[in-house]
């Protein structure tokens, strides 16, 4: 088990936030857990310890949301997302995460603009259909193995369909727990499942606990608007976020 104390102080706040955004509620300050904890550690590293937690939310997730979740977008996404899994676990030696983190900022930086000056222009757009489905279950697939970043695709999808708070959690959890279960044999298969990285995750899995019963509550009590209000402007600053960390990485 790692014992560096500068690791904890920046592993238990990125837990907090992993675990409102698998709740449902974060949107995708998800994004963020990868990056703060490799503060400390290596993000490959980093990566290895979040899935086992990102598991345990996973489960917690579903016994929430077992009966609540869009069945149509999930027939669509979660096959999909295999061929963007397939795509990463083939790339993971090739694509930097700088790169992934840059590509999936600008595609949500450009994703939260239009929607906002969508609006202000009174356009009216149609929900994405099943091409667009398939586009960002392989991009989520993908961006979800390399970083765990795979929130941003799949919020380009689902928002613009303005389902309802519940249900827009619940199909999140579905989706990434089938993503995250499918990606445990690849990260096996590369030799990310240390003993350390173990122990070190156990030790973590309280703080996820915590914030997943704390996002489903805050779901469910949370009307739609103010709901979406959050949603969108969450992901606008993780864009920002994402953007500027992987142009620093590579321009450095």
């Amino acid at each position: 088990m790692i014992t560096d104390p500068w690791f904890y102080t920046l592993a238990i706040p990125a837990v907090l936030l992993v675990g409102l955004s698998k709740s449902g509620f974060g949107g995708g300050i998800a994004l963020v857990g990868v990056p703060l904890m490799a503060l400390a550690v290596s993000p490959i590293k980093a990566a290895a310890i979040l899935l086992p937690i990102l598991i345990v939310m996973d489960l917690i997730g579903l016994a929430a949301y077992r009966r609540e979740f869009h069945r149509r977008a999930i027939i669509i996404l979660v096959p999909a997302a295999v061929i963007g899994i397939g795509i990463g676990w083939m790339a993971a030696s090739i694509v930097s995460e700088a790169m992934v983190r840059l590509i999936v900022g600008l595609i949500a930086l450009a994703f939260t603009l239009d929607h906002w000056l969508g609006q202000h222009t009174g356009k009216t757009r149609r929900p994405p259909g099943r091409i667009a489905g398939y586009f960002w279950g392989t991009v989520g697939g993908f961006t979800s193995f390399i970083s765990h970043a795979g929130s941003a695709p799949l919020q380009m999808y689902l928002l613009p369909q303005r389902l309802s708070p519940v249900l827009y959690a619940g199909t999140s959890v579905v989706f990434f727990a089938a993503v995250n279960a499918l990606k445990v044999i690849p990260y096996f298969a590369l030799g990310l499942f240390s003993a350390e990285n173990l122990a070190t995750s156990l030790m973590l899995i309280p703080f996820a606990a915590i914030a997943m019963f704390v996002g489903i509550w805050l779901v469910r009590h949370i009307p739609a608007e103010p709901f979406y209000r959050i949603a969108y402007i969450l992901v606008f600053v993780v864009a920002l976020k994402l953007v500027w960390d992987g142009a620093s990485s590579i321009l450095s």
